[in-house]
């Protein structure tokens, strides 16, 4: 269990970041005053962390200038969400569909997502399930340098060449597809599914603002949830419903709720492994700055900085 630095991805850049192994898995640390350590890609491994008082036990017992943390955490996932440990909880969530009846999910969007589905195909829009190759790769190089800006702000993959691009996406190869759409022989929008036991998880979406008009989104995420339903998938997930005091009227939380994700609550264990881990969670301060500040002020905040990276854009060359 001797300490090592893993790369983690940052805004589509990879950092090195202290780790130890435990139970074959990286356990990470992240964070300046307030260290919290959790498993490396918790969020995209099935299981990962069975039982939580071995890793407890680990760090607790692990302190050293390599390697510290102050709080570790961990989440259950759907359909596992009630609450099986006593240490200190937290309600976190996810935007997920339910696959058990994709019909139902069908007939259940709104009218305008389903004719955006309809629309694409009608406009002559493919779409079709692959894994990585190099024809999908320079496909994705070629959606990445479409713009250095995406929804008001710097875009961290435009730019990016073949090597690194097939380097970014060859994360979880093994049990990795895409669900990608073309027009007229050109890839116009992907997205990749990860598979975690009885789950799939979106790892990442991405579509030619240029196409924009064919709805290849609506028709990727139709595709996506009748081929994981096809292959008895129970749930598929694209990241959180609503993020700590974020308004929920966002675009992004708008577009899940427009293509049938739902918010479903799962808990999240803080569990403190130091005197300053205890404070922080009884202070509340390890929850970051999206579940302090009231949704009042966040707003504004985040105006701002859309303000801010157009007047950034303007002067910045391309």
């Amino acid at each position: 269990m001797n300490p090592h630095h893993v790369a983690i991805g940052v805004n589509g850049k990879r950092s090195l970041v202290p780790a130890i192994e435990v139970h074959g898995r990286h356990v990470i640390t992240t964070g300046r005053w307030i260290k919290t350590a959790m498993v490396h890609d918790e969020g995209w491994l099935d299981r990962p962390v069975e039982d939580p008082q071995s890793y407890i036990d680990r760090l607790t017992n692990h302190h050293g200038q390599a390697f510290a943390a102050d709080i570790f955490t961990f989440a259950q996932r759907p359909p596992d969400v009630t609450p099986h440990y006593a240490f200190p909880m937290q309600w976190d969530n996810v935007a997920a569909i339910r696959l058990d009846d994709p019909t139902a999910w069908w007939e259940a969007l709104p009218q305008e997502t389903r004719k955006n589905v309809r629309r694409s195909a009608k406009r002559g829009v493919s779409v079709g399930t692959t894994t990585l190759n190099d024809d999908l790769i320079r496909g994705i190089v070629s959606i990445n340098n479409e713009s250095p800006m995406r929804q008001g702000k710097p875009f961290a993959h435009y730019g990016k060449d073949f090597e690194r691009v097939k380097q970014d996406y060859s994360s979880f190869a093994d049990r990795s597809e895409f669900v990608v759409a073309h027009f007229q022989g050109e890839l116009i929008g992907f997205v990749q599914l990860v598979y975690m036991g009885t789950l799939a998880s979106i790892l990442g979406i991405l579509m030619k603002a240029s196409h924009q008009d064919k709805r290849p989104a609506n028709a990727l995420l139709e595709r996506a949830v009748t081929h994981c339903a096809a292959a008895g998938i129970s749930h598929l997930v694209y990241g959180k419903y609503s993020y700590g005091n974020k308004r929920t009227d966002n675009p992004l939380t708008e577009f899940k709720r427009r293509n049938g994700f739902e918010k479903i609550d799962i808990p999240r264990y803080y569990v403190p492994l130091t005197a300053k881990g205890r404070i922080s969670i009884a202070l509340q301060l390890h929850r970051g700055l999206l579940e302090l500040l009231p949704g009042s002020v966040i707003a504004p905040l985040l105006a701002a900085r859309r303000i801010w990276y157009r007047s950034t854009a303007i002067r910045r060359p391309v």
